[in-house]
């Protein structure tokens, strides 16, 4: 067994890791970038190493450097988690160089099942059956096209190197075709450094599911069951369950007997998931892939068959026979996965940034966490912050209990996809298990919102927390004035004039304030807030027009984190003169402009100064999170000025390229 394992890995994956070293009694070392250097990952482990900027292309992307870490501390083998390097031959290469273990499958498992195109290969002459489609050499576009229509639409372009739903666009009208081949490649390209795509025919009403296998270096093969992972956005999983539900058995059966086949005829030596589509209709099973790796998912794995992946993992990398046999690895109950990530599910699942203002866990679930109160949300990685996974004795249990863990779970800073989950475990058709990867377009065809909350008790409630206690309120002279109190030696109330705004709304509340009661009167109406003495700095008891509640809120100078019903967010407060003093400043700055829609990459610039450009037309494209995102002019004008180059990072908000209307 290994002394000291390196961790090539950020987030919750390495955490994850590091509780099974622990476990074993094995030493943890920790890498991290120039924006990890205060993750949680990092405090966690024994020691932690520098390998370079931000961007995971100078940093968790290169081989030669998490070497080097490696010997500099003595570490025997290399975990590399999922993503990142997991799947890079050549940092098998370079580990093999070193003497030092790759905790993962062989270079030529990894070979055969990383490229699609040869995946589906080997898998059609180990007699498993694939989707229809076209993997061939020729790649030109016009090959592409012509075998796309021949399948017959819709079909989905696909990357043939890489994951995590790059590089994929489903085709359903042929006008579509060349602007699908030609984004697919570019991004199949900048994420996977190959452009090569494949072309499927597109399952009608496809589920997801995937069959967990384990192989040792004695020539042992077992599979762990499988999982159902139909419900997804933009090709990348939400919601994962096993064992998958609604599947006759004969069709579990197909699936574990296809995945061992696979894994057999690549001799496959150490944990990874072949992955398949399931006709909902028929039940019929195409092979799609196999992930030569840990999945994000494994979780709901070990919750049924309570056993610890991660220490299966080491344990083969280190030589040992597989730890059970087929006939011992038993099912027992239900478990559901939810991915926690940082994004806005009411805008299209936009990423978000920012500091994690309060983090609060749901008791009684297991939560796979990267990050803290405190934790800073960067531009530069995948947006997942977590996984909350419930286990039950059957599918009803774990629903619910995920779903009310959810509900009770408590993140305010950048925005999460919470809420969104908790509705979606909640869906009649989820419920019942018949979920397909066309679950989210069909539950909600014009996009998830958000149930509408009481809006003047939130903000009479930010509004009473924000007065309360002590400390600045607001920065300059305006922040020292207070509430107004020349009666206030006469025991009258003081009032204060508040300014909230969130979500491009603004409002205007008078709060009179004695002691720990307000009343707060605002154009909806009056109503009356008594805080009490809390025992926590971030939990609020609080009586609101007489009735009882407790929130979880963080205060500052510039407003509340709030927690209210299914919403978290923040609102804005200033006192009103202060407001109106910054709205003066600002009149005029407004103009047509294209701005960073959240933190970034600038990706490309399509124009320059002195263009024309039409509204709507595409002139620069922002990469943040992996996602690739197309920034449109808003008006037809100009180029006045271009403000970013490629390559350059850009904040939410910033000006990109300035346009002179027509």
């Amino acid at each position: 067994m290994f002394d000291t394992i390196l961790i090539a890995n950020r987030g919750e994956i390495a955490c994850r890791i590091i509780r099974t070293c622990r476990k074993l009694g094995i030493r943890a070392v920790a890498v991290y970038s120039q924006a990890d250097a205060d993750a949680l990952h990092v405090r966690l482990a024994d020691t932690a190493v520098p390998i370079g900027p931000a961007p995971a292309r100078d940093s968790y992307l290169r081989a030669d450097r998490i070497i080097e870490a490696a010997l500099q501390t003595g570490a025997q083998a290399i975990h590399p988690g999922y993503g990142f390097l997991s799947e890079r031959l050549d940092l098998i290469a370079a580990c093999e160089a070193n003497g030092i273990a790759f905790i993962g499958p062989s270079a030529s498992a990894i070979a055969a099942m990383g490229d699609k195109i040869r995946s589906k290969q080997i898998a059609r002459e180990a007699g498993v059956p694939g989707v229809p489609g076209y993997d061939g050499a020729d790649q030109s576009p016009a090959t592409l096209k012509r075998e796309a229509l021949r399948i017959g639409l819709p079909v989905m372009v696909k990357a043939s190197a890489g994951g995590g739903g790059k590089g994929i666009r489903k085709v359903e009208a042929e006008a579509d075709l060349d602007a699908a081949i030609t984004a697919a490649g570019r991004e199949a390209e900048a994420a996977f450094g190959d452009g090569r795509l494949l072309i499927e025919k597109f399952v009608t009403r496809p589920r997801h599911v995937e069959v967990q296998v384990a192989g040792d270096r004695h020539g042992n093969i077992v599979h762990l069951f499988e999982r159902d992972c139909s419900v997804q956005r933009s090709n990348q999983k939400l919601l994962e369950e096993a064992p998958a539900p609604n599947l006759k058995p004969e069709t579990r059966a197909a699936l574990h007997g296809h995945a061992l086949k696979l894994s057999r005829a690549i001799a496959y030596d150490n944990l990874g998931t072949v992955e398949f589509l399931v006709d909902a209709v028929t039940q019929d099973v195409f092979f799609l892939e196999m992930n030569t790796r840990l999945q994000v998912e494994h979780p709901v794995t070990e919750a049924i068959t309570g056993l610890d992946l991660v220490e299966w993992q080491i344990r083969i990398a280190a030589g040992e026979t597989l730890p059970l046999g087929q006939a011992e690895i038993a099912c027992t109950g239900h478990a559901i996965e939810a991915r926690l990530t940082a994004e806005r599910a009411d805008e299209g699942f936009r990423p978000d940034t920012g500091t994690i203002a309060l983090w609060r866990e749901p008791e009684g679930l297991r939560v796979d966490s990267g990050v803290e109160t405190g934790s800073t949300v960067s531009p530069f990685y995948d947006s997942m912050l977590a996984k909350v996974i419930a286990h039950g004795p059957d599918r009803e249990a774990a629903r619910r209990r995920l779903a009310d863990g959810l509900a009770r779970m408590t993140v305010l800073g950048p925005a999460t996809i919470r809420p969104f989950l908790v509705d979606a475990l909640r869906q009649p058709v989820f419920a019942a298990g018949e979920a397909t990867t066309l679950f989210i377009a069909e539950a909600w065809p014009a996009g998830w919102r958000p149930r509408r909350e009481e809006a003047g008790a939130r903000d009479a409630l930010a509004a009473a927390i924000w007065l309360s206690g002590t400390g600045p309120r607001a920065a300059g002279p305006w922040g020292a004035l207070g509430d107004f109190r020349v009666l206030g030696t006469a025991g009258r109330p003081g009032t204060s004039h508040l300014a909230l705004s969130d979500a491009g709304t603004s409002r205007r509340l008078k709060v009179e304030s004695r002691d720990c009661s307000f009343r707060v009167v605002a154009e909806s109406g009056e109503t009356t807030v008594a805080l009490p003495e809390r025992s926590e700095p971030t939990r609020w008891p609080a009586m609101l027009d007489g009735r009882r509640l407790t929130v979880d809120a963080v205060r500052d100078e510039g407003g509340v984190w709030l927690r209210w019903g299914a919403r978290e967010g923040r609102v804005e407060i200033a006192l009103a003169v202060a407001a109106e003093a910054a709205a003066r400043q600002a009149a005029g700055s407004a103009g047509d402009s294209v701005r960073a829609t959240m933190p970034g990459t600038i990706a490309a610039i399509h124009v320059k100064e002195g263009d024309s450009v039409a509204m709507g037309q595409t002139v620069a494209v922002l990469e943040s999170m992996k996602l690739f995102m197309d920034l449109k002019s808003p008006a037809a004008g100009t180029v006045m000025r271009v403000a970013a180059r490629p390559g350059a990072t850009a904040a939410a908000g910033e000006l990109l390229i300035a346009i002179a209307p027509a």
